[in-house]
């Protein structure tokens, strides 16, 4: 399963770059980022939700599960997650796009096209700390799933108890 993390704005060096790639190296699964800015200077908020929305379907790969970054979103725990992505991936998905929107959030017909609308919670987060959790959350998530795994294999060298395996 490939991962592509779509979102509105330019990573900037610092702690949560830094926490991002941390998770992102980690990751078995591929994530790829691709960043996006308009370029006009938009007042008017649906403008530039409507300008951003453009961007952000053009860059979704063709048939992959959308899965919109949003506050209104399911708040799922980890377990949830990874139960989630075990879905798609046994039911042959093969692309999951997870879209951060700009400053205004996102324009109405991508929460309308997503597979599902994603929440960490009721609070407004940074959009660089927002990747940094997604990062997290999908490294969560393949752990969770090769935990599993492990422990359904008779085959497989189980971990000691109380450990994770390294990944």
């Amino acid at each position: 399963m490939r991962f592509h993390l779509i979102v509105i704005g330019k990573a900037r060096q610092g702690p949560e770059r830094t926490l991002f790639d941390h998770y992102h190296q980690r990751l078995r699964w591929p994530l790829t980022v691709s960043e996006h800015e308009v370029k006009k200077n938009l007042t008017q908020v649906e403008a530039r939700q409507t300008a951003e929305a453009t961007l952000i379907q053009n860059a979704i790969p063709k048939g992959a599960v959308i899965v919109a970054l949003d506050e209104r979103g399911k708040n799922l725990s980890s377990r949830d997650w990874s139960q989630q992505i075990n879905q798609w991936q046994d039911s042959g998905e093969r692309d999951v796009a997870l879209i951060i929107g700009g400053a205004d959030g996102l324009a109405p017909t991508i929460r309308q096209q997503a597979r599902l609308l994603l929440s960490y919670g009721k609070a407004t987060w940074p959009h660089m700390l927002v990747r940094a959790l997604v990062a997290e959350q999908l490294y969560r998530a393949q752990t969770i799933l090769l935990c599993r795994a492990n422990l359904a294999s008779p085959r497989k060298r189980r971990a000691p108890a109380g450990t994770l395996p390294r990944l």
